[in-house]
């Protein structure tokens, strides 16, 4: 077996540490799925996205459970669905996902979305007090919030989120929302990093460079993500590309290909404002 990727950490505004690339594991489920996970772990992820709504709890909390990697070094998020927020709902949601998990703790726990309309994130981001408090969470978070929703929420339950995911990527860098993390000390995390399903990795921009660094398009945008600060969330269920994903750490952008990169910006690839977005 190739050894494993060692991956770098950034601290949470809890003091907890961070890997700086991360698994997405959408649609990776059942055993192929369970599989697929066990092979990132072992490749060097640690690092675990999932949620409640991609229906392969099961799967990410086996694989988890079947590793021979220690779990402190393994953190594992999940998601709380639009159809369960509120107080009561929130602790009830959280008791199915680690049930789902089999696992004793989560590390991260996120809102999905803020349902502006439904207006109850601040209610359960409550109840993500109390699950951190209860030490059944480690970390607590949101995904797909604005400065408004982040500064509600803090002004409201007196704490900031540690984290907050939400799409980035060279066609949308969200440079104003990153700069609003970094005022709040929030740490960025990217969903669909690498533009899924669109013709980015194409780019003669983005192709150029990886010919100047012999590496891929795609370690090239991932490594973009880590330079800016972000932690990328790759979704792969294939070792190969795996372990390309992982291995972004022996090459370093310049500023100006970092800027370059940036300089794709058009806007958002899927139907997501969080101001109107509504996924139960």
């Amino acid at each position: 077996m190739a050894e494993a990727v060692s991956v770098p950490t950034l601290q949470l505004n809890d003091g907890t540490a961070f890997p700086a690339v991360g698994l997405g594991t959408y649609k990776l489920d059942g055993d192929e799925g369970t599989l697929a996970v066990r092979n990132a772990l072992d490749t060097g992820y640690r690092l675990l996205d999932t949620a409640l709504n991609y229906g392969n709890e099961g799967a990410v909390g086996r694989a988890v459970r079947e590793t021979d990697v220690p779990r402190d070094e393994i953190v594992v998020t999940s998601k709380l669905p639009g159809r369960h927020h509120g107080y009561d709902e929130t602790l009830r949601s959280f008791d199915e996902t680690r049930q789902n998990l089999g696992l004793d703790r989560v590390d991260l726990y996120l809102i999905h979305w803020p349902l502006p309309r439904i207006d109850k994130y601040v209610e359960s981001f409550r109840a993500f007090k109390k699950l951190q408090d209860d030490g059944l969470v480690t970390s607590i978070g949101v995904s797909n919030f604005t400065r408004e929703h982040l500064e509600r929420v803090r002004d409201e339950t007196g704490v900031v989120p540690a984290v907050n995911q939400i799409e980035l990527h060279p066609y949308f860098p969200q440079a104003a929302l990153r700069a609003v993390h970094a005022e709040l000390g929030v740490v960025t995390e990217s969903w669909s990093p690498i533009g899924k399903q669109s013709e980015l990795l194409t780019e003669d921009v983005i192709t150029g460079i990886a010919r100047e660094h012999s590496v891929t398009p795609t370690q090239v945008v991932i490594r973009w993500h880590v330079q800016l600060g972000a932690v990328p969330l790759p979704k792969s269920g294939d070792a190969g590309r795996q372990r390309e994903n992982l291995d972004v750490f022996g090459f370093e952008l310049t500023s100006d290909e970092v800027e370059a990169i940036s300089g794709l910006e058009r806007g958002r690839l899927w139907d997501g404002d969080p101001e109107t977005h509504e996924e139960f």
